[in-house]
């Protein structure tokens, strides 16, 4: 039985990760790309990269297609444009980047680290109002959240 673990390292067989850096060095070069946030809607309201769209790995599939009440037009239309797939540490994004190199996409990467390691590169963060977030504020609603029944029984 493989486990969720299992399942993001056999992605990163096939998939690209780019770190923080290079995601800065692409936009600073004023590359076109499309920043894909997978997280969930109240996690993307919360903070997320400036410029950054989100479609959340449970709809991601549909969102990439055409006729779909979850399409993203610019995702339906990019099979050829640079994609790079951020959650918030580097997982879902690169399972997320595994599917859409399944549907066809020719240039998607997972920002390895994520948005956490976005924010320790002391990159900017908004709001969903698109004002500035503060990295130490940042760094705490992105820290995990976990609750005692959510532990492994017999785990310290």
């Amino acid at each position: 039985m493989k486990r969720y673990d299992d399942l993001v390292a056999d992605a990163l067989t096939r998939v690209k990760e780019v770190q923080p850096w290079d995601v800065r060095a692409l936009l600073d070069a004023g590359r076109e790309l499309i920043l894909l946030d997978v997280r969930e809607p109240a996690e993307f309201a919360m903070l997320r990269i400036p410029g950054s769209i989100n479609a959340p790995r449970g709809v991601l599939e549909q969102s990439c297609e055409w006729d779909y009440d979850e399409t993203v037009p610019v995702l339906a239309a990019g099979r050829e444009v640079d994609i790079v797939i951020v959650c918030r540490s580097g997982k879902r994004s690169a399972l997320a980047a595994d599917t859409m190199r399944q549907m066809g996409y020719v240039s998607v990467a997972s920002l390895k680290t994520g948005i956490r390691g976005w924010n320790d590169f002391e990159q900017p963060l908004v709001d969903a109002n698109g004002n500035p977030v503060d990295g130490d504020a940042a760094e705490a609603l992105l820290a995990p959240r976990l609750r005692p029944e959510q532990r492994k029984p017999g785990a310290s």
